[in-house]
Order: structure tokens, then C-alpha cells, then sequence
């Protein structure tokens, strides 16, 4: 079995609070998968594509990450890509209970599932993707919040 990990999420947009983790994942496995989820129900700012292409371009110095957008429930894809560990980050000690409850749901279709925690650099901590949007759609600086190819593509095509 490849040490294989999925790092899941809408990543609208991704920040420096995900790049933090996923530079830190990229340590520890083999391969880390960062898994962009269609989410129709939240209604993102941006589209599935850009996602994935800003996040893309922004990992493009991690040789063990790959970007992929998926749609459908977490756990379907993560039979799909025969991974049983899943990484997710933590911010606070609400971002743990919600993720605490999450683990038991994944648990109960993906018994093996082993899921790492891994807590956001300080620095990072305050950062969520509804905080930066917010931000830009009053016209506040995010250059400081995302990574260089999101801020490009935030601020080009959505004015």
C-alpha cells in the first residue's frame, strides 16, 4: 500500500492557512491528493475550475501533491482512490468539534479510515476561505491571505 493521503475541501478560495497544511502533509506522505469538492449546496465564489487551476498553479513546487476536483460524498472518492487516510486541518477548538463529528461519520462507511489532524501554523489560525471573501467583496487587500496565483485570479476576474 502507497502512503497515499487526500486533503479534502471547497478551497473557495484556498489560503495560506491550506497551503500551510498541505506543505506540512506533503512531509509526511508519499502522496497527498488535494481533492477540490464541487459542492453545490454551499454555492461558491468560484468556480470548480478555478479552484483547481489557481490551486494548481499554487502547489506546482510540491512534487508530491496532485489537484483534483471530485463531486459526490468524501467517502465514495476515497474508495475510489483506495486511500484510507484522510488529512484535515484544524484552526480552533470549533474547527475539532466539528471535525470530531465528521470522523465518526467517515468511520462508519470507511471503517480503516485513519484520520490525521494537523494544526494551522499560528500565523495562519485566524484565516478561513469565508473571512477572505468576505474581505475582497468589501474591497479589502487579500494579498496577505491567499497564495500569489489566487490573489491573481481573484482580483482579475472578479471585480
Amino acid at each position: 500500500m502507497s502512503n497515499l493521503a487526500v486533503f479534502p475541501g471547497t478551497f473557495d478560495p484556498l489560503t495560506k492557512g491550506h497551503l500551510d497544511i498541505i506543505k506540512r502533509a506533503s512531509s509526511l506522505f508519499d502522496k497527498v491528493i488535494v481533492a477540490v469538492a464541487k459542492s453545490p449546496s454551499k454555492h461558491t465564489f468560484l468556480t470548480l475550475e478555478e479552484r483547481i487551476c489557481s490551486a494548481k498553479e499554487a502547489l506546482s513546487d510540491m512534487k508530491n501533491v496532485e489537484v483534483e476536483g471530485f463531486k459526490g460524498l468524501l467517502i465514495d472518492y476515497l474508495k475510489e482512490k483506495q486511500c484510507n487516510v484522510l488529512v484535515r486541518g484544524l484552526r480552533n477548538a470549533t474547527d475539532y468539534d466539528y471535525e470530531a463529528q465528521l470522523t465518526g461519520m467517515y468511520r462508519a462507511y470507511i471503517p480503516e479510515l485513519e484520520i490525521v489532524f494537523l494544526q494551522t501554523a499560528s500565523e495562519f489560525s485566524f484565516i478561513s476561505s469565508t473571512l477572505v471573501r468576505e474581505i475582497f467583496i468589501h474591497g479589502g487587500d487579500i494579498s496577505k491571505l491567499v497564495p500569489e496565483p489566487v490573489f491573481t485570479l481573484i482580483s482579475s476576474q472578479k471585480k
